[in-house]
């Protein structure tokens, strides 16, 4: 079923069908996955057996799969990508996450569709177009604060529509889908899955005269996204849905990052208890962990809560696009080959193949592989024998403060299994004319039953008897269910035998599954408004992504007028925008004019002018658009794409409207 306006669904990645149900395992009311094609990720397809197995395994739990169908299709693919839509759906999904408008009109299965945060919805009027054409939930641009959230929330109607937001993960600089730097410089397409990750490089930054305003600095590349804070007020301001980025994320990403973020909601849903607006799971059972869940564990680049609060000073990880790990110590002595430390606790252990590293003289992390650690003698002193040469270690000296990115006792804790999940069950255990009954309902609502025919026995000690009775039902071992309330209800102590119990409650818990499974209902499909509502604006340009001949006729159709096709198709060969981004240069260097103002002496002096980001040969201009506070990075497509490109571009040819068309006579 669709998820209600009091639960709250953590929804979490997965890169494969295993990493899928661990993530099910460790608290996640929803995965989402990629198919076997046409997924934002291009190397994390999964085939439709895949997706049958972990559907299985999460509906178990009530959680529900979405399937990553997301990017821009070009016409000859569009078949292909209906009969994948089709595929998956037979296979148990229940959604499809979608950016590319073209399939909205085609025939695809009755399956419920989320918008891709791919769409860029920033807008109210962008956000009511797409509840209207039939989404049921959809994902809000990333930059958007409390506010922009709130208000999108409440244009929305709760029952036909439920806002999606990201929580915790890396960050696309750019407004998810209004980036083209990685097709212009390479062809690989970010729309079609294929990124290069241009903003994770070094760039010299250039101002209007030429002179260094940075040198060799990842002006581009963002910390990692954690909203472990303002949860509650994301929930408040109407978010229902709370996803973690990572499809690319190893198992003890996903499984440490959803477990974080399980026990955080449930202690959020448990405070509420008892208010005038109660909160709820969105799937069944508790989950319990074999260890303290903590995201700094994991690969990050440091962590910001972005935009949420307005905009913040330190949301770069200008320095270094590495993980920089936690400081644990500093340098006492360097060696030929060995380093020794001198731990900030001295309890601390160190570990054979845990990651070091620090930063050099010019604030560029250098990591430090151990190859095998010792105790130096005194409490908190370790001597380590990196893996690589020592010589190779720039400014590494007595002093220099080290950070721990790799904890090996902690990546081998999360290689075995660390939580479990159980739904609850009230078992009762009563007697029939013939024998006995056992009844298991779960906290759903569903019913399991079993019943044996046999003759009865009196017990001789009915006090031992019972408590032995007792003790064998609430034996669920590793099956689903956990006893939260035993009843037994006999005419006198009987004696029944384990075997008896445990066959009873074998075939009761058999049939609970069976119920739940028969019980199990798939999110409903939206249905679109008729007649076609129109769309905000009457004009797009490339910056819609508009790929395919289905997609124009689908704007067509909601009253657009003129249809720029996509960057992919190579009709925009000049300079363009490659990138939109609320991140700006200007200000996180406080170039910014905005903040010069009242400052005495600098008012007027600073203005919005262009830089320019060099990288090798590769130049790129930065424009900036001061009343919406934006950046615009400007470039053109590069000939050798231009060339690789154009077989492609002549078999897929695209004319949509460039100019208005003109109006047909109306019929007398």
């Amino acid at each position: 079923m669709s998820l209600l306006n009091h639960q709250l669904e953590l929804l979490a990645p997965a890169r494969d069908a295993e990493i899928g149900i661990e993530a099910i395992n460790h608290g996640a009311d929803a995965v989402y996955i990629g198919g076997p094609e046409f997924g934002a990720r291009v190397s994390a397809s999964n085939s439709v057996r895949d997706i049958e197995r972990l559907a299985q395994h999460a509906h178990r739990f009530g959680s529900r799969i979405f399937v990553t169908h997301n990017t821009i299709l070009r016409d000859d693919e569009l078949e292909a990508a209906r009969r994948m839509a089709w595929d998956v759906y037979h296979a148990g999904a229940d959604v499809l996450i979608i950016q590319d408008m073209g399939l909205l009109e085609l025939d695809l299965p009755p399956i419920q569709l989320h918008a891709s945060t791919q769409t860029d919805i920033r807008t109210v009027a962008k956000a009511k177009f797409l509840q209207d054409v039939g989404f049921s939930q959809m994902v809000l641009a990333r930059e958007l604060t409390l506010e922009q959230i709130r208000e999108i929330h409440e244009a929305l109607d709760p029952e036909r529509c439920k806002v999606e937001f990201f929580i915790h993960g890396a960050l696309c600089v750019a407004y998810s889908g209004q980036c083209y730097i990685s097709h212009a410089h390479t062809g690989r397409s970010a729309n079609r899955g294929d990124c290069s990750q241009a903003c994770r490089l070094p760039y010299h930054v250039v101002d209007a005269q030429g002179r260094f305003v940075a040198h060799d600095k990842h002006v581009l590349s963002m910390k990692d996204n954690n909203q472990s804070a303002n949860l509650a007020a994301l929930v408040d301001a109407g978010v229902r849905s709370f996803k973690i980025e990572g499809r690319y994320k190893d198992m003890g990403y996903v499984k440490n990052i959803t477990a974080h973020y399980r026990k955080l909601f449930d202690e959020l849903i448990e405070a509420r208890e008892g208010s005038g607006n109660p909160l709820a799971r969105a799937s069944s059972g508790r989950t319990t962990f074999t260890f303290t869940p903590d995201p700094d564990q994991n690969f990050n680049r440091a962590f910001t809560d972005y935009f949420l609060n307005g905009r913040q000073d330190d949301i770069g990880a200008f320095d270094s696009p590495k993980n920089p790990g936690r400081e644990i110590g500093w340098v006492t002595k360097v060696g030929a080959d060995w380093i020794e430390l001198e731990l900030d606790d001295a309890h601390a252990l160190l570990h054979n193949g845990d990651g070091l590293c620090y930063f050099d003289l010019q604030k560029e992390l250098v990591g430090v592989a151990i190859n095998r650690a010792e105790p130096a003698g005194r409490i908190g002193s370790w001597r380590v024998w990196p893996k690589d040469p020592i010589a190779g270690m720039r400014d590494l000296r007595k002093g220099t403060r080290i950070n721990r990115n790799r904890d090996m006792d902690w990546v081998r804790t999360l290689e075995k299994k660390s939580s479990d999940r159980r739904i609850a069950v009230w078992a009762a255990f009563s007697e029939t004319p013939d024998g006995f009954l056992l009844r298991l309902t779960d906290e759903d609502g569903f019913v399991g039953e079993a019943r044996a025919a046999c003759a009865k026995e009196a017990a001789r000690d009915g006090e031992k008897a019972l408590a032995a009775l007792k003790d064998h039902l609430g034996r669920f071992g590793n099956t689903l269910f956990a006893p939260l309330d035993l009843s037994v209800e006999l005419s006198r102590p009987w004696f029944v035998p384990p075997s008896l119990v445990n066959s009873l409650r074998r075939d009761a818990v058999a049939a609970l599954e069976a119920a739940r499974a028969a019980g199990y209902q798939r999110p409903l499909r939206g249905k679109p408004v008729e007649p076609p509502v129109p769309y905000p604006e009457d004009t797009l340009t490339y910056l819609a992504n508009v790929f395919n001949h289905k997609a124009r006729d689908f704007y067509a159709k909601h009253g657009v007028r003129v249809v720029g096709a996509a960057y992919e198709s190579h009709e925009e060969e000049g300079e363009v925008s490659l990138m939109i981004t609320r991140h700006c240069v200007r200000w996180s260097m406080s170039l910014c004019p905005k903040q010069a103002k009242g400052v005495v002496g600098v008012k007027g002096t600073i203005k919005a002018e262009p830089l320019q980001l060099i990288n090798g040969s590769e130049k790129l201009t930065l424009r900036f658009d001061c009343k919406p506070c934006e950046m615009h990075v400007v470039g053109r497509m590069k000939k050798s794409v231009l060339n690789q490109q154009a077989r492609e571009a002549q078999a897929v040819p695209l004319k949509f409207y460039r100019t208005r068309p003109a109006r047909q006579p109306t019929q007398a």
